[in-house]
């Protein structure tokens, strides 16, 4: 930290990303990427946008912005676009929160959640999980403050149902629900709270193209509400990134949000290789919570999760753990392709020596 750097961020904890290493033999499920290529037509697209490229890209990102409409079922002014879900999280923040309005979120969840509460100052406000690491909605009712749920929940995976997550915008008319689904499209028919925003004023979902669209590299999010506030995140964009979006980002978007055919192909296909993972983990004695995400949350008694972590790191496959109370044990493993998975099992078998082995017997 230099001498310059402001007192007012003195304590400031950036958000720590997963792991990229630059391996040629690594198996990468650290971080919830998508294992599989975007869209086939995303890569003509985006060549397309080069000849434009010496111009500033679409302020109000019309292609984009049609697509996810059209997808989604709402008008376009109900939709705004971020660079990743995250700016879609920063612009919601700073336009419904501040100091006397805090966030409210649970304690085990997306990290990036308290550092953006300590970079724009606002006050947190964090309501523990339980036990099983479900989430306690009806601690939420009347709360009386701005609130964001990631659903499913990340890292725990698991699912709260629409039905509970709809008393919480109830219960609280005069301030704002954020609902963060990025990984909702893994979780099943039923399980968004996009149908929602239609009923109410203070609803906000979040949504991105990450994760099953397989376009982490792009930087794409997008939220959809009702148009003031889409209007008043646009307030906020405008006053300090209006060219939020590149041109090619914008026409990969489009394109992967076109292909219906390819998304459903490639989310069963993690979906069907998580529940085989899933199985794999518990034959060989592992805790796994019932994932509705590309990703398993699980743990052993046979070693400490931030030990299994760094073992397979060393033989080149990256998983995620986290050094946090009640989570320390436990690690999160992004589902890939069946031929990733089986070199986790290959790399974690050699870990884990003759436990393993008696396990399997």
């Amino acid at each position: 930290m230099s001498r310059f750097f402001t007192p007012a961020l003195a304590a400031l904890e950036p958000y720590t990303p997963g792991e990229q290493l630059a391996r040629p033999d690594l198996v990468k499920l650290n971080a919830n990427e998508n294992p599989y290529p975007p869209a086939p037509g995303v890569a003509a697209a985006v060549a397309d946008t080069v000849a434009g490229l010496r111009l500033y890209s679409d302020l109000r990102q019309t292609k984009l912005v049609s697509a996810i409409a059209a997808r989604c079922g709402v008008p376009e002014d109900w939709v705004l676009c971020g660079n990743g879900s995250d700016e879609n999280l920063l612009l919601a923040i700073r336009a419904f929160c501040d100091e006397s309005t805090p966030l409210a979120f649970a304690d085990i969840t997306y990290s990036f959640y308290p550092v953006l509460c300590n970079l724009l100052g606002v006050p947190a406000r964090v309501l523990p999980l339980r036990e099983d690491f479900t989430i306690d909605l009806s601690a939420y009712h009347r709360l009386g403050c701005t609130i964001v749920i990631a659903n499913p929940n990340a890292p725990t995976s698991l699912l709260a149902p629409v039905a509970e997550i709809e008393a919480v915008v109830r219960t609280n008319p005069d301030h704002i629900v954020i609902v963060d689904e990025a990984y909702v499209d893994f979780a099943g028919p039923g399980a968004s709270c996009l149908p929602l925003v239609q009923k109410y004023d203070n609803l906000l979902v979040v949504r991105t193209f990450s994760k099953s669209r397989s376009l982490a590299g792009a930087r794409l999010g997008f939220c959809i509400g009702q148009p003031g506030l889409i209007a008043d995140m646009n307030r906020v964009k405008f006053s300090y990134s209006p060219y939020n979006i590149n041109a090619m980002s914008e026409a990969a978007g489009a394109a992967a949000m076109d292909d219906e055919a390819y998304f459903e192909k490639t989310v069963a296909a993690i979906c069907e290789t998580r529940a085989e993972t899933a199985a794999e983990l518990r034959r060989r004695g592992f805790t796994v919570l019932d994932s509705a995400t590309n990703f398993l949350f699980a743990r052993t008694p046979r070693r400490p999760g931030g030990a299994l972590c760094a073992a397979l790191r060393d033989r080149g496959v990256l998983i995620r753990h986290f050094d946090a109370p009640r989570i320390a044990d436990w690690v999160r493993i992004s589902i890939g392709t069946p031929a990733q998975m089986q070199r986790l099992f290959d790399e974690m078998d050699a870990v884990m020596g003759s436990h393993t082995k008696e396990v399997l017997q």
